[in-house]
Protein backbone atom coordinates (compact mmCIF):
# COMPACT_ATOMS: atom_id res chain seq x y z
CA UNK A 1 0.00 0.00 0.00
CA UNK A 2 1.40 3.61 -1.13
CA UNK A 3 2.46 5.57 2.09
CA UNK A 4 -0.59 8.15 3.01
CA UNK A 5 2.25 11.37 1.20
CA UNK A 6 2.43 8.91 -1.97
CA UNK A 7 -1.00 7.92 -2.85
CA UNK A 8 -0.52 8.65 -6.32
CA UNK A 9 -3.56 10.09 -8.32
CA UNK A 10 -4.49 6.18 -10.09
CA UNK A 11 -3.76 5.01 -6.65
CA UNK A 12 -5.39 6.91 -4.50
CA UNK A 13 -8.73 6.43 -6.90
CA UNK A 14 -8.28 2.47 -6.34
CA UNK A 15 -7.42 2.96 -2.84
CA UNK A 16 -10.64 4.73 -2.32
CA UNK A 17 -12.57 1.92 -3.71
CA UNK A 18 -11.58 0.29 -1.90
CA UNK A 19 -12.40 2.00 1.02
CA UNK A 20 -15.80 2.90 -0.32
CA UNK A 21 -16.09 -1.25 -0.59
CA UNK A 22 -14.99 -1.82 3.15
CA UNK A 23 -17.14 0.76 4.26
CA UNK A 24 -20.24 -0.40 2.08
CA UNK A 25 -19.97 -3.86 3.48
CA UNK A 26 -20.04 -2.75 7.04
CA UNK A 27 -22.89 -0.18 6.59
CA UNK A 28 -26.09 -1.77 8.39
CA UNK A 29 -24.30 -4.38 10.09
CA UNK A 30 -21.51 -2.46 11.92
CA UNK A 31 -23.02 1.26 11.65
CA UNK A 32 -26.87 0.54 11.66
CA UNK A 33 -29.10 3.06 10.31
CA UNK A 34 -29.38 6.27 12.09
CA UNK A 35 -25.58 5.61 13.17
CA UNK A 36 -22.61 8.00 12.79
CA UNK A 37 -19.66 6.79 11.34
CA UNK A 38 -16.66 7.52 13.16
CA UNK A 39 -14.81 10.64 13.04
CA UNK A 40 -12.51 10.63 9.76
CA UNK A 41 -9.41 10.72 11.48
CA UNK A 42 -10.11 7.56 13.30
CA UNK A 43 -11.41 6.38 10.10
CA UNK A 44 -8.32 7.16 8.26
CA UNK A 45 -6.58 5.76 10.51
CA UNK A 46 -7.83 2.39 10.53
CA UNK A 47 -8.26 1.68 6.94
CA UNK A 48 -4.76 2.98 6.44
CA UNK A 49 -5.36 5.82 3.69
CA UNK A 50 -4.94 9.35 3.74
CA UNK A 51 -7.89 12.02 4.97
CA UNK A 52 -8.45 12.77 1.40
CA UNK A 53 -8.49 8.96 0.21
CA UNK A 54 -11.30 8.73 2.80
CA UNK A 55 -12.96 11.90 1.84
CA UNK A 56 -13.33 10.39 -1.68
CA UNK A 57 -14.66 7.52 -0.40
CA UNK A 58 -17.39 9.15 2.13
CA UNK A 59 -18.36 11.28 -1.14
CA UNK A 60 -19.04 8.06 -3.11
CA UNK A 61 -21.11 6.66 -0.59
CA UNK A 62 -23.41 10.07 -0.41
CA UNK A 63 -23.97 9.82 -3.82
CA UNK A 64 -24.97 6.55 -3.44
CA UNK A 65 -27.57 7.50 -1.24
CA UNK A 66 -26.05 5.58 1.86
CA UNK A 67 -24.83 8.51 4.22
CA UNK A 68 -25.66 11.85 4.80
CA UNK A 69 -22.52 13.92 5.33
CA UNK A 70 -22.94 17.19 7.17
CA UNK A 71 -19.87 19.51 8.47
CA UNK A 72 -19.04 19.36 12.11
CA UNK A 73 -21.69 16.19 12.08
CA UNK A 74 -20.09 13.93 11.10
CA UNK A 75 -21.71 10.64 8.86
CA UNK A 76 -24.64 9.37 8.91
CA UNK A 77 -26.21 6.15 7.67
CA UNK A 78 -29.36 7.03 6.24
CA UNK A 79 -30.22 3.96 3.94
CA UNK A 80 -29.24 0.26 4.68
CA UNK A 81 -29.58 -2.84 2.60
CA UNK A 82 -33.69 -4.16 3.03
CA UNK A 83 -34.49 -8.13 3.23
CA UNK A 84 -38.17 -9.17 3.13
CA UNK A 85 -38.75 -12.57 5.02
CA UNK A 86 -41.33 -14.39 7.03
CA UNK A 87 -38.38 -16.34 8.83
CA UNK A 88 -37.08 -15.40 12.03
CA UNK A 89 -33.69 -14.71 10.80
CA UNK A 90 -35.31 -11.40 9.33
CA UNK A 91 -35.02 -10.22 13.13
CA UNK A 92 -31.98 -11.54 15.09
CA UNK A 93 -29.41 -8.45 14.22
CA UNK A 94 -31.12 -5.70 16.26
CA UNK A 95 -33.87 -5.82 14.13
CA UNK A 96 -31.28 -4.79 10.97
CA UNK A 97 -32.23 -7.01 8.26
CA UNK A 98 -28.47 -6.93 5.98
CA UNK A 99 -27.00 -10.16 4.15
CA UNK A 100 -24.62 -10.83 6.60
CA UNK A 101 -26.26 -13.33 8.85
CA UNK A 102 -27.73 -15.45 6.09
CA UNK A 103 -24.26 -15.49 4.87
CA UNK A 104 -22.85 -16.55 8.04
CA UNK A 105 -25.93 -19.36 8.89
CA UNK A 106 -24.54 -20.68 5.30
CA UNK A 107 -21.25 -21.30 6.10
CA UNK A 108 -21.83 -22.79 10.25
CA UNK A 109 -22.86 -25.86 8.49
CA UNK A 110 -20.47 -28.98 7.51
CA UNK A 111 -20.88 -28.16 3.63
CA UNK A 112 -21.42 -25.01 2.55
CA UNK A 113 -23.15 -24.49 -1.37
CA UNK A 114 -23.11 -21.39 -2.71
CA UNK A 115 -24.30 -20.72 -6.09
CA UNK A 116 -24.77 -16.83 -7.02
CA UNK A 117 -25.64 -14.88 -10.17
CA UNK A 118 -24.96 -10.78 -9.96
CA UNK A 119 -23.39 -8.01 -12.32
CA UNK A 120 -20.14 -7.78 -9.91
CA UNK A 121 -18.44 -10.14 -7.45
CA UNK A 122 -18.12 -7.09 -5.34
CA UNK A 123 -20.86 -7.76 -1.98
CA UNK A 124 -19.75 -11.45 -2.22
CA UNK A 125 -16.05 -10.79 -2.33
CA UNK A 126 -17.06 -9.05 1.16
CA UNK A 127 -18.57 -11.82 2.57
CA UNK A 128 -16.32 -14.43 2.10
CA UNK A 129 -13.38 -12.56 3.68
CA UNK A 130 -15.36 -12.05 6.60
CA UNK A 131 -15.89 -15.99 6.65
CA UNK A 132 -12.71 -16.87 6.27
CA UNK A 133 -11.33 -14.73 8.64
CA UNK A 134 -14.24 -16.77 11.14
CA UNK A 135 -12.90 -19.79 9.67
CA UNK A 136 -9.77 -18.85 10.95
CA UNK A 137 -10.51 -17.86 14.23
CA UNK A 138 -11.86 -20.87 14.84
CA UNK A 139 -15.28 -19.98 15.40
CA UNK A 140 -16.75 -22.14 12.49
CA UNK A 141 -15.26 -25.02 10.59
CA UNK A 142 -17.29 -26.53 7.46
CA UNK A 143 -15.72 -29.28 5.98
CA UNK A 144 -16.76 -28.53 2.53
CA UNK A 145 -17.28 -25.24 0.42
CA UNK A 146 -18.67 -24.82 -2.87
CA UNK A 147 -19.32 -22.23 -4.83
CA UNK A 148 -20.41 -21.86 -8.22
CA UNK A 149 -20.73 -18.09 -9.41
CA UNK A 150 -22.39 -16.71 -12.79
CA UNK A 151 -20.94 -13.32 -14.06
CA UNK A 152 -22.06 -11.18 -17.32
CA UNK A 153 -19.85 -12.05 -20.18
CA UNK A 154 -16.99 -9.28 -20.80
CA UNK A 155 -17.46 -8.78 -23.90
CA UNK A 156 -21.12 -8.33 -23.78
CA UNK A 157 -22.55 -5.15 -24.34
CA UNK A 158 -23.73 -3.90 -20.93
CA UNK A 159 -26.83 -0.89 -20.90
CA UNK A 160 -25.08 -0.24 -17.51
CA UNK A 161 -23.53 0.80 -16.22
CA UNK A 162 -22.34 4.02 -18.25
CA UNK A 163 -21.83 7.86 -18.66
CA UNK A 164 -25.51 9.66 -19.07
CA UNK A 165 -25.90 10.89 -22.71
CA UNK A 166 -23.09 8.84 -24.12
CA UNK A 167 -23.07 5.39 -24.86
CA UNK A 168 -19.53 5.69 -26.75
CA UNK A 169 -18.05 6.49 -23.38
CA UNK A 170 -16.06 3.39 -22.12
CA UNK A 171 -14.61 4.25 -18.85
CA UNK A 172 -17.83 2.99 -16.87
CA UNK A 173 -17.38 -0.48 -18.73
CA UNK A 174 -13.49 -0.70 -18.32
CA UNK A 175 -14.38 0.69 -14.20
CA UNK A 176 -16.73 -2.56 -13.85
CA UNK A 177 -14.45 -5.23 -15.30
CA UNK A 178 -11.71 -4.07 -13.13
CA UNK A 179 -13.97 -4.03 -9.78
CA UNK A 180 -15.47 -7.15 -10.83
CA UNK A 181 -11.89 -8.85 -11.78
CA UNK A 182 -10.57 -7.68 -8.41
CA UNK A 183 -13.35 -8.92 -6.29
CA UNK A 184 -13.34 -12.16 -8.30
CA UNK A 185 -9.72 -12.56 -7.88
CA UNK A 186 -9.79 -11.67 -4.24
CA UNK A 187 -12.87 -14.09 -3.30
CA UNK A 188 -11.10 -16.90 -5.49
CA UNK A 189 -7.63 -16.67 -3.82
CA UNK A 190 -9.69 -16.38 0.00
CA UNK A 191 -11.18 -19.59 -0.79
CA UNK A 192 -8.27 -21.13 -1.89
CA UNK A 193 -6.20 -20.30 0.95
CA UNK A 194 -8.39 -22.45 3.18
CA UNK A 195 -7.74 -25.46 1.63
CA UNK A 196 -4.04 -24.39 1.24
CA UNK A 197 -3.81 -24.00 4.32
CA UNK A 198 -5.91 -26.82 5.51
CA UNK A 199 -8.63 -25.31 7.15
CA UNK A 200 -11.16 -26.12 5.13
CA UNK A 201 -10.69 -29.75 3.78
CA UNK A 202 -12.32 -29.36 0.15
CA UNK A 203 -13.27 -26.34 -1.61
CA UNK A 204 -14.47 -26.06 -5.28
CA UNK A 205 -14.77 -22.44 -6.52
CA UNK A 206 -15.46 -22.11 -10.34
CA UNK A 207 -16.68 -18.42 -11.49
CA UNK A 208 -18.37 -18.91 -15.48
CA UNK A 209 -19.61 -16.14 -17.53
CA UNK A 210 -22.59 -15.90 -19.24
CA UNK A 211 -24.20 -13.62 -22.34
CA UNK A 212 -26.69 -12.29 -20.19
CA UNK A 213 -27.22 -8.61 -18.89
CA UNK A 214 -28.45 -9.49 -14.92
CA UNK A 215 -31.55 -7.64 -14.15
CA UNK A 216 -31.40 -9.70 -10.79
CA UNK A 217 -29.26 -10.92 -8.29
CA UNK A 218 -29.33 -14.57 -6.74
CA UNK A 219 -28.20 -16.07 -4.17
CA UNK A 220 -28.64 -19.89 -3.43
CA UNK A 221 -27.53 -20.98 0.07
CA UNK A 222 -27.26 -24.55 0.92
CA UNK A 223 -30.19 -25.64 -1.51
CA UNK A 224 -32.50 -24.60 0.96
CA UNK A 225 -32.84 -20.99 1.24
CA UNK A 226 -32.68 -18.30 -2.10
CA UNK A 227 -31.77 -14.42 -1.71
CA UNK A 228 -33.31 -12.34 -4.77
CA UNK A 229 -33.44 -8.85 -5.52
CA UNK A 230 -33.93 -6.57 -8.71
CA UNK A 231 -31.78 -4.04 -9.62
CA UNK A 232 -32.65 -0.86 -9.69
CA UNK A 233 -31.41 1.85 -12.47
CA UNK A 234 -30.37 4.69 -11.02
CA UNK A 235 -28.82 8.03 -11.86
CA UNK A 236 -25.79 9.09 -9.65
CA UNK A 237 -22.64 11.15 -9.70
CA UNK A 238 -19.26 9.27 -9.36
CA UNK A 239 -15.84 10.52 -9.13
CA UNK A 240 -13.42 8.26 -12.04
CA UNK A 241 -10.10 7.66 -11.18
CA UNK A 242 -8.66 10.09 -12.86
CA UNK A 243 -10.93 12.68 -10.06
CA UNK A 244 -13.47 13.55 -13.25
CA UNK A 245 -17.23 13.20 -11.62
CA UNK A 246 -19.57 12.53 -14.31
CA UNK A 247 -23.36 11.86 -14.13
CA UNK A 248 -23.72 7.90 -14.84
CA UNK A 249 -26.35 5.27 -14.75
CA UNK A 250 -25.55 3.09 -12.45
CA UNK A 251 -26.96 -0.09 -9.99
CA UNK A 252 -27.05 -0.65 -6.63
CA UNK A 253 -26.56 -4.52 -6.08
CA UNK A 254 -26.27 -3.73 -2.08
CA UNK A 255 -29.16 -1.08 -2.19
CA UNK A 256 -31.60 -2.98 -3.45
CA UNK A 257 -34.53 -5.04 -1.56
CA UNK A 258 -33.59 -8.65 -1.01
CA UNK A 259 -36.61 -11.13 -0.87
CA UNK A 260 -35.61 -14.01 1.33
CA UNK A 261 -37.23 -17.79 0.87
CA UNK A 262 -37.02 -21.21 2.20
CA UNK A 263 -37.85 -24.66 1.27
CA UNK A 264 -40.56 -26.37 3.82
CA UNK A 265 -39.35 -30.12 3.18
CA UNK A 266 -43.16 -30.78 4.44
CA UNK A 267 -44.63 -29.32 1.66
CA UNK A 268 -43.39 -29.63 -2.10
CA UNK A 269 -46.00 -27.27 -2.95
CA UNK A 270 -45.59 -24.51 -0.21
CA UNK A 271 -44.61 -20.75 -2.10
CA UNK A 272 -40.66 -20.74 -0.49
CA UNK A 273 -39.69 -24.61 -1.70
CA UNK A 274 -41.36 -23.57 -5.08
CA UNK A 275 -39.36 -20.30 -5.70
CA UNK A 276 -36.34 -21.87 -4.15
CA UNK A 277 -36.01 -24.98 -6.43
CA UNK A 278 -37.50 -23.16 -9.78
CA UNK A 279 -34.29 -20.87 -9.12
CA UNK A 280 -31.81 -23.95 -8.50
CA UNK A 281 -33.25 -25.10 -11.70
CA UNK A 282 -32.73 -21.38 -14.00
CA UNK A 283 -29.05 -21.37 -12.57
CA UNK A 284 -28.05 -24.45 -13.21
CA UNK A 285 -30.06 -24.24 -16.49
CA UNK A 286 -28.16 -21.12 -17.09
CA UNK A 287 -24.45 -22.55 -15.84
CA UNK A 288 -24.78 -25.99 -17.70
CA UNK A 289 -26.23 -24.82 -21.27
CA UNK A 290 -25.21 -21.08 -21.54
CA UNK A 291 -21.51 -20.26 -20.06
CA UNK A 292 -18.03 -20.77 -20.87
Amino acid sequence: MAGRGGESSGGGGREAQRVADELRARIGHVYPLGSFLPAQRALAMELGVSRDTLQRALRELANEGWIESRRGSGSRVVKVQRIQSSTAKATRVRGQVTLAPFISEAFEQPEVTLDVYTLTSESLDAHIRLQSERIRGGFISPQRITLRMLLPDPSLPLPYPRVKGDVDDSRMRERLLRITETHTASLVGALRDLRTERLVPSVDVQVRHAPLTPTFKLYLLNEVEALHGMYEIIERQLELTDGEVVTALDVLGLGATLTHHVTNPADAGAPGTVFVDSMQQWFDSVWNHLTQ
